[in-house]
């Protein structure tokens, strides 16, 4: 089962992952993004980061709505995405997200800050508008002690 959901530019990094796996006992993380998916050098970087004994996969997002449209997830699952465009495209191919966790998206050229840790392009902000509009409860937060911001007040 689905048990938490985020968008993390950096994927798998230190403590940032380790406090949401033991805050939520996760037992998989699924990665949700293409270009990783067909990448399998960045594939065993990401399982060589996770906590020891999680399960790591990664998989474009279309072909996981197929795979999880057909076969119910039973493990205790993470679902880790680098955009907000992705998690949209996840919900638009019939899977149902209930809350979104954001953590890092990077500043960079043509990007737009919106905290101090979520920098957005046009695209992947009018993605969260939609993500909003379908009633997905967005909040940002790096780490479970931190005081969760709602992305609605900010975008």
């Amino acid at each position: 089962m689905i048990q938490f959901c985020r968008i993390d530019d950096r994927l798998i990094h230190g403590q940032v992952v380790t406090t949401w796996v033991n805050t939520y006992q996760i037992e998989q993380i699924i990665i949700l993004n293409d270009k990783i998916a067909g990448d399998k050098m960045q594939q065993n970087i990401l399982k060589m980061s996770a906590p020891q004994g999680i399960n790591v996969r990664a998989f474009g997002v279309a072909k996981f709505a197929e795979i999880a449209a057909n076969n119910p997830i039973t493990r205790r699952t993470m679902l880790l995405f680098t955009t907000s465009n992705d998690v949209l495209k996840l919900i638009e191919s019939g899977l149902k997200i209930d809350a979104l966790n954001v953590g890092g998206m990077r500043y960079q050229e043509g990007r737009e800050r919106l905290t101090k840790t979520v920098a957005v392009t046009p695209d992947e902000k009018a993605s969260f508008k939609k993500l909003l509009d379908l009633g997905v409860d967005i909040q940002i937060q790096m780490v479970p002690k931190d005081e969760k911001i709602k992305l609605g007040e900010v975008i």
